[in-house]
């Protein structure tokens, strides 16, 4: 039995197509091959098409049925997992009104400021969990001040993962996870947040029928069939956000274990049993995949916009047309510290963990008599890891000590460099595996149809590739306080 499992990231679409039994991939596949582009008509703002999303999708699921290791009419579901916190408008013909204002948009910082005055700090976290920040329900609240016209179009909101399964069923659900990622579920009343709804004048019936994340969110429609070779009928059962979704994919499932990412943004994602909050909302959190109001489960997420996104700038605009193989071969031929020179990576938007502020990205010490191509190598890697750190202290403040990290053998992981210094630069230990987001899609897929009896099934055959323990802990340590006190210094000028 096969589960096809479909990953909406902001560079690309991948998708995998996962052997139950087994849970081994049978193939895979990303479209496009070179990273999609972000539209940012302003400073701060960060749009992409949902209907490219939707032709993506389509191409990579038609990429890896082309290579013929597996009968596409033999998938039993699909599952879905996307970039978190996107919103996406359709009217009551399911046409997009609207590009969708993704994560990485800055526009409705103040609209978030203001509702979380409004509705009051401490009732905000208790219930919210979080701030209304810069979250979907914000930049639904943007929409409604700044293009009226649209929003009176509006039939339903959705997240990205909501609008792919609508795309493939013609069903328009989501979830209390993906409600409570844009800031609309009420954690004490285990309910849509009447808060947040009256205080911007929402409709109510702008958000789409709840559903668990492991159900049936609709069914393929009969067209399918003959565009992309899957059988009519067979149900999507999961959807994600692509932080939770990654933390099923480790098995991150219960309290205490813990995750991360470095893609086009930083991620540790840690499990909690308790309505967990940060009082300045510099971490969040969320309903987890399994989550339910008799045994609670929520995911505290540490969110860094600007990390992998600055080692594609400097692949891009200074690297001069290597690879990141041989950028990262350079880099680890410089020593740690990459002689003095400090760089801070926060150039994508405003950053939760900095109080919404946006810093920019900013070169320290450099000497041109010293510093190389690959010095810059080194020192955006170690300043990525050092944002890590910081954003890990505050998880620290708020009770989550992980003893070891679950992370995917890939994006800026698949660095020896940067995996071994993100290590010595926490002090804990990093397991890595061999699942990506799309795996874990698809294995949650399994879990909504009920193909694994338990999650834990699922996972039966889940072991690390590699474990990467602390070696150069001592030496990092005033380094990164170092950068930690430029970045002070940036903070304080805001």
């Amino acid at each position: 039995m096969l589960l096809l499992g479909i990953d909406i990231g902001t560079s690309s679409i991948k998708v995998s197509v996962v052997d139950a039994q087994s849970q081994k991939t049978v193939a895979a596949a990303q479209y496009p091959d070179t990273e999609t582009a972000i539209t940012s008509v302003q400073p701060g703002w960060a749009e992409q098409s949902p209907e490219m999303w939707w032709e993506h999708a389509q191409q990579a699921i038609r990429k890896a049925n082309a290579t013929g290791k597996y009968n596409p009419g033999d998938i039993s579901s699909i599952g879905i997992a996307y970039q978190m916190h996107g919103l996406v408008v359709v009217d009551k013909e399911q046409n997009v009104l609207r590009d969708s204002i993704i994560w990485c948009d800055s526009r409705a910082v103040e609209i978030g400021n203001k509702a979380f005055d409004a509705i009051g700090h401490e009732k905000s976290l208790s219930h919210l969990l979080n701030s209304p920040g810069n979250f979907t329900a914000s930049k639904l609240a943007w929409v409604k001040e700044n293009e009226p016209e649209t929003y009176s179009r509006i039939y339903k909101i959705m997240l990205p993962g909501d609008f792919i399964a609508m795309k493939l069923t013609g069903d328009i659900t989501t979830s209390p996870s993906a409600l409570s990622e844009g800031v609309f579920w009420d954690f004490k009343k285990d309910a849509l947040s009447e808060d947040v709804i009256q205080y911007f004048k929402f409709d109510k019936a702008l958000i789409p029928e709840v559903k668990p994340v492991f159900s049936e969110h609709g069914r393929v429609k009969q067209e399918f069939t003959d565009s992309l070779g899957l059988k009519a009928g067979i149900p999507v059962t999961y959807k994600s956000g692509d932080q939770p979704n990654n933390a099923l994919s480790l098995n991150v499932l219960n309290p205490g274990e813990v995750a991360a990412t470095a893609g086009t943004s930083g991620v540790i994602y840690g499990v909690s049993d308790q309505l967990v909050y940060d009082q300045q909302s510099r971490v969040n959190t969320f309903a987890h995949v399994n989550h339910a109001t008799n045994e609670k489960r929520v995911g505290v997420l540490l969110c860094i916009n600007g990390t992998g996104i600055l080692n594609s700038w400097v692949k891009r605009n200074i690297a001069a047309g290597q690879d990141y193989v041989s950028m990262n071969e350079a880099a680890e031929k410089i020593a740690i510290g990459s002689n003095g020179l400090r760089i801070l990576p926060f150039g994508n938007g405003a950053e939760r963990v900095l109080n919404n502020k946006m810093v920019g990205v900013h070169f320290h010490n450099i000497d041109l008599n010293l510093h190389t191509q690959a010095h810059i190598f080194r020192a955006v890697q170690e300043g990525i890891v050092f944002a890590f750190r910081y954003g890990l202290d505050i998880m620290r403040e708020n009770g989550m000590n992980p003893q070891v990290i679950r992370a995917g053998q890939a994006n800026l992981f698949l660095s020896p460099l940067f995996a071994q210094a993100f290590v010595d630069a926490t002090n804990v230990p990093v397991e890595l595996y061999q699942n990506d987001g799309s795996v874990g899609a698809a294995l949650g897929a399994g879990i909504g149809s009920t193909v694994f009896s338990t999650p834990e099934e699922a996972f039966s055959n889940f072991k690390p590739v590699k474990l990467i323990e602390p070696k150069a802990t001592a030496e990092y340590e005033p380094i990164y306080q170092e950068w930690r006190g430029f970045l002070m210094d940036q903070l304080n000028k805001k």
